[in-house]
């Protein structure tokens, strides 16, 4: 709900009040007196549809070049008469807010202030340390004070609307981010390293592990959140909530990046670098189709041509890149179905050995930029037998082809506090 606040330009006041009842637009008009060129105030209540439309019309007879119009959100409207073309209208409400206001809010949102830098900051911090924890909930807290939802639409909204500004500033904006995210995670995680830490394996820990080799699934939720974040935006509802769906896709993977170079872990800076980037161009991507789908345009006529020139040209580069950047996750997801494959191979010959009940299995892998490469197993068992983990290994290699550290850990089960050295055989 909206209510539209124009000064009608001396002279202009039978060809806007003729536009206005011909288009059956209920309004109200006072007498303006100040005597700076104005000779009437204008006042439209209307649906937040029907706002654009209104604005063309009025622009159309030059009111906005020789006066100017004020759109601002009304929270009620007391008239039954309102109502009633309220009900009517529903058929055909789509919950789309004005180009106008759309340009507005993306303007707004573009800004690289201090509060986006600090709140930025503040996040990447919370998200590292939910890392260091294993936390999935402190992970999901810092994405509710991730900020980088607005930089992303701003750039989407620019590219449709052929506002070059507004998407060059949004795209700095996106970059400062992610780079203040990384080099704040960075620090942190180094400080961890020095102070209280100095040696981790963050392959071990699983939130990590799952930023460094994402997989196909990624790819859908960045996609996933550049619509949410495209669809709220140009509905006019709060985007903080959906922010939080960006934020995932942004703000632990950038974590993970400062975490790796923090260790100097190049495969988890690289794997998680990969990540930021897919799902940062994802975003921008999903979010450009969304905004054009919704049908907006430039406000003159003939740049509507160069709008669409743009939206291709950048649609495609952004495709172009996610493209050759997916492969990677296309390998690590074709990588983890043949770990699964191969583990299920594994666990059934270890089953058809060990003479007693096989406790638990656990696999150990290396990784490596794209893919993990299994490199040994170790089998928890009940019955202590010798020479186990050699037949083991043997039927492994009968079966795969391939060569595993094989080791077997007895677990007495009835009198847990004892227990045998383990057998083991390495390779």
């Amino acid at each position: 709900m909206r209510l539209i606040q124009t000064l009608v330009p001396e002279g202009k006041r039978d060809v806007v009040i003729g536009v206005l009842n011909d288009a059956e637009i209920d309004y109200a008009m006072t007498r303006e007196t100040s005597e700076q060129g104005y000779s009437d105030v204008l006042y439209i209540p209307t649906d937040s549809d029907d706002v654009e439309g209104i604005l063309d019309q009025l622009r159309d007879v030059g009111v906005e070049r020789e006066g100017y119009m004020v759109v601002s959100d009304v929270e009620t409207i007391v008239s039954e008469r309102f109502e009633e073309q309220s009900e009517s209208d529903e058929l055909t409400d789509d919950e789309r807010i004005s180009r106008e206001e759309l340009s507005t809010k993306a303007h707004n949102l573009s800004r690289s202030t201090t509060n986006y830098i600090v709140f930025t900051i503040v996040s990447a911090i919370v998200a590292t340390a939910g890392l260091l924890e294993d936390s999935a909930a402190v992970v999901v807290g810092s994405m509710v004070i991730a900020p980088l939802i607005g930089p992303a639409m701003a750039s989407c909204v620019g590219t449709v609307i052929n506002d070059d500004d507004l998407f060059w500033e949004g795209i700095r904006s996106q970059a400062l981010g992610i780079g203040v995210a990384v080099l704040s995670a960075t620090l942190f995680a180094l400080s961890y390293r020095l102070l209280l830490a100095p040696e981790v394996d963050l392959l071990l820990i699983q939130q990590v592990a799952e930023r460094v080799h994402p997989g196909l699934l990624a790819l859908a939720v960045a996609l996933g959140a550049g619509v949410a974040g495209a669809l709220s935006l140009t509905s006019g509802a709060d985007e903080a909530l959906v922010g939080v769906m960006i934020a995932v896709a942004l703000m632990p993977p950038a974590a993970s990046v400062g975490l790796g170079i923090a260790y100097a872990d190049p495969v988890i800076a690289g794997g998680a670098g990969i990540l930021v980037l897919v799902n940062l161009l994802s975003i921008n991507a999903a979010g450009i189709v969304t905004i054009w789908a919704k049908r907006y345009r430039p406000t003159h006529w003939f740049d509507e041509r160069r709008a669409r020139r743009a939206t291709l040209e950048r649609f495609a580069a952004f495709v172009v890149v996610i493209l050759l950047l997916t492969s990677f996750l296309a390998t690590s997801s074709f990588d983890a179905r043949d770990n699964m494959t191969f583990e299920q191979t594994v666990e059934n010959e270890i089953e058809a050995t060990v003479d007693g009940n096989v406790l638990d299995i656990e696999f150990d892998y290396r990784a490596d930029l794209l893919t993990q490469s299994q490199t040994g197993v170790t089998v928890y068992v009940d019955t202590q037998q010798r020479g186990m983990a050699e037949e083991i290994r043997d039927r492994i290699e009968a079966e795969t082809g391939e060569q595993l550290a094989v080791t077997v850990v007895y677990e007495d089960v009835e009198h847990s506090a004892e227990s045998s050295p383990p057998d083991q055989s390495v390779e």
